[in-house]
């Protein structure tokens, strides 16, 4: 089912910056298509760390995915846009908080959410988030990340220096720090007791981005 990427970024007016700007992420990045994909089984709650604008909410509810909903951010700016948009959108049901993850990390249980995060943390930092995003993954719950990877590849570079630039000319706030790599990331997802699957999310972005959902290990959940 194709997203209603048009009515996703209206409620997003009267800021015509933030319409543009979530349209062309629904347009061009296949994360938003594939997100109520990742989520079609689920009903547990989810945090969404970094939340931004909330445009995964919007996404979820728009693919038919109904579970409760927390969105994080450190950004006060886009959690009012957040909050702004979900009301617009006729989403009542959600719940969008201010958040500094390396102050204080939300009490939760169920999913977690963790989309283009880890490559603006250094790499003991990434660690760090990623031990307390699984130790909120309950039984039936899931760790959905979307992240790039170190691999040595040309995409890989491309992803890199895109996200420098990004922050360069005012578009991030924080700038690229690390990419881990697959063997480092299922590493430290396993010694949580999580079990991750890979997969490309690139589309026909030339960046080296990956969808990675990992799931509580049948000997974690005994």
């Amino acid at each position: 089912m194709a997203l209603p990427k048009r009515a996703i970024a209206a409620s997003f007016l009267p800021d015509r910056y933030r319409y543009w700007y979530s349209l062309s992420k629904l347009a061009m990045d296949p994360l938003y298509e594939a997100m109520p994909g990742a989520f079609d089984d689920e009903r547990e709650p989810l945090l969404d760390l970094g939340c931004g604008i909330g445009l995964l909410l919007h996404c979820l509810r728009a693919g038919g995915c109904n579970l409760p909903y927390v969105g994080v951010d450190t950004d006060a700016m886009k959690i009012d846009a957040a909050r702004d948009a979900s009301a617009r959108g006729g989403i009542t049901d959600a719940n969008f908080q201010v958040c500094d993850l390396s102050v204080q990390f939300p009490k939760h249980h169920g999913s977690v959410a963790l989309l283009d995060v880890l490559q603006y943390l250094p790499q003991q930092a990434q660690g760090t988030l990623l031990a307390q995003a699984a130790q909120c993954v309950s039984k039936q719950g899931k760790l959905v990340i979307r992240t790039g990877l170190a691999d040595g590849t040309w995409r890989s570079a491309m992803t890199r220096a895109t996200d420098r630039f990004g922050h360069l000319v005012g578009w991030m706030k924080t700038s690229f720090k690390a990419q881990p790599s697959a063997q480092e990331l299922r590493a430290v997802l396993q010694r949580h007791g999580l079990q991750a699957e890979f997969k490309p999310l690139w589309g026909r972005t030339p960046f080296n981005n990956w969808l990675v959902i990992a799931r509580r290990s049948a000997s974690a959940a005994a």
